[in-house]
C-alpha cells in the first residue's frame, strides 16, 4: 500500500532509511540534508510530498543528502530520526535541513496542512536560502 508513496520520494533522488544506524550514519555526514518524515496521511500526499519535489525541481536547492523515513512503517528508524530533531513535537509528515548533523529548519504537519504544493515549495526555498545558502 505505501509502495507508490515511497516510490515519489526514491523517484526525486531520496535513500529510504530503514533502521537507526542507517538514519545515524545518513544525518552524521558532514554537509546538507533535507530529511523529510513521510507518512500516509492525506497532507503528506497533498501537500508535503509534492511540495518537496516542486521544490527541488524548481527553487534551486542543492542539498548534499537526500534522506526519507517512513513514520508508521519503520517505526525505530523515525523515532531515531526524530532524535535530531532538538525536542520538537513528533509529527508526521515533517521535513527537516541538517548542517553537518545539526537541525537548523523543521517544518512540521501544520506548515503542509491545507498548503499547496507551491506554497510548500516556496516555503522550503526560502528556509533553505536562509540557512544554507546564507552561509
Amino acid at each position: 500500500m505505501v509502495a507508490p508513496m515511497r516510490e515519489e520520494l526514491v523517484q526525486a533522488g531520496f535513500q529510504q532509511l530503514l533502521t537507526p544506524a542507517q538514519v545515524d550514519q545518513a544525518l552524521q555526514q558532514p554537509g546538507t540534508t533535507l530529511l523529510v518524515v513521510n507518512s500516509v496521511c492525506g497532507c503528506a500526499a497533498a501537500g508535503a510530498r509534492p511540495g518537496v519535489t516542486e521544490a527541488l525541481r524548481t527553487q534551486g536547492l542543492k542539498f548534499d543528502h537526500l534522506v526519507t523515513v517512513f513514520a508508521g512503517m519503520e517505526k525505530e528508524a523515525t523515532a531515531q530520526a526524530r532524535e535530531y530533531f532538538e525536542g520538537a513535537m513528533p509529527t508526521s509528515p515533517q521535513a527537516a535541513i541538517l548542517k553537518d548533523g545539526q537541525l537548523v529548519h523543521l517544518m512540521q504537519r501544520s506548515d503542509f496542512l491545507g498548503h499547496a504544493p507551491e506554497e510548500i515549495a516556496a516555503a522550503l526555498g526560502n528556509a533553505y536560502r536562509q540557512t544554507v545558502a546564507a552561509s
